[in-house]
């Protein structure tokens, strides 16, 4: 099968023949019909220093998919051949404390798909039975092969309570906004998001959230101002990863504030913990999706009218892989999507 392989310890990936994965008891096998590009696939690419010490080589990369099941193993009994579905990219041990408490989002012994366990830029791709979601047979496409990222976002979003509340988002990228429309759908009042790209922050506006602004340009105290608010934002959801947005933030939220953490900073920095304590201001950290709650939400709330589509704003045939990850690297795109093959 073709597949996307990091070859060698080095920059680029290369397009290769390798074996169709082999089916165990408890496996299905994939047919992959489209693939989300992520910034993970971006550290691979690159071979940061994050790659180096994460990725072994040689290693099918991607992680985020939809596809349709072509083999089931000998043991897997609630799953059928042709059956659309994408893959929880997170493999968990089953056996540290978390696992056996049922809290498998926070594993000891997490494997990522497409990291350390071989990929979904490929014709076709292994995975236990245990970490398949079956989609509705009716669901686009392109919103499929983003489920894994959409549950980040969903995660992030509905981890404080926001019917009714103020929220900043910092970070227009393609979760973050996905984050947007669904604290929009759960009935927040208003929505600011916070952005440096004016592509992003147009498409942000596309979506329909209150205010998307570059606040070196709009400082967050004008915007609240503008919207009659005077104590601040109750829930912050923090995408971007830096250090002066995050600073920016809470600097910005309400008496008893609540911040969810999604972006994750290239390096250490520091924040004004008297200002956080003397405000009781909460910040979790958010990592991956609740295994599977987080699924069963993003069914419904596309079922209910959650429209993510708008996010992919770009398609590359999976040849043209290169000008796919050109398009992500430039930040001028939403979500990229890499075509495999059609639907049977």
């Amino acid at each position: 099968m073709k597949a996307l392989v990091k070859v060698r310890a080095e920059a680029g990936l290369d397009l290769l023949d390798v074996p169709v994965p082999e089916v165990g008891r408890d496996d299905v096998l994939i047919r992959v019909l489209r693939t989300g590009v992520c910034g993970t696939d971006l550290h691979i690419y690159a071979w940061d220093g994050w790659a180096r010490e994460n990725v072994p080589v040689p290693q099918v990369i991607g992680h985020e998919f939809v596809g349709e099941i072509v083999e089931l193993g000998a043991d897997v009994a609630d799953l059928a051949v042709g059956d659309l579905v994408s893959g929880e990219g997170h493999l968990v041990c089953g056996r540290c404390r978390n696992c056996m408490a049922g809290r498998r989002v926070m594993c000891a012994h997490t494997k990522g798909v497409g990291v350390n366990h071989p990929g979904a830029f490929a014709e076709y791709i292994a995975l236990p039975a245990g970490n398949i979601w079956r989609h509705n047979p009716d669901i686009d496409l392109d919103v499929a092969a983003i489920f894994d990222p959409f549950g980040n976002a969903v995660h992030t979003a509905l981890t404080f309570p926001v019917h009714g509340e103020d929220v900043l988002i910092t970070g227009a990228g393609p979760i973050g906004i996905m984050a947007a429309i669904v604290a929009r759908h759960a009935g927040a009042r208003h929505i600011v998001v916070t952005d440096v790209s004016p592509y992003r922050l147009d498409l942000a506006k596309r979506v329909g959230v209150t205010v998307a602004a570059d606040t070196r340009q709009t400082p967050l105290q004008e915007i609240m101002a503008d919207l009659g608010m005077r104590e601040g934002f109750d829930v912050g959801m923090e995408m971007s990863g830096k250090p002066a947005a995050m600073r920016e933030m809470l600097t910005a939220m309400t008496h008893g504030g609540k911040v969810a953490m999604l972006g994750l900073p290239s390096e250490q920095f520091a924040i004004d913990w008297g200002h956080l304590v003397l405000n009781m201001i909460t910040i979790k950290g958010i990592y991956g999706r609740e295994m599977f709650e987080t699924w069963y939400w993003m069914s419904v709330l596309t079922q209910s009218g959650v429209d993510i589509s708008p996010v992919v704003t770009h398609r590359f045939a999976a040849d043209d892989y290169e000008n796919a990850f050109a398009t992500v690297r430039s930040g001028e795109c939403g979500k990229v999507v890499l075509q495999w093959a059609e639907r049977s």
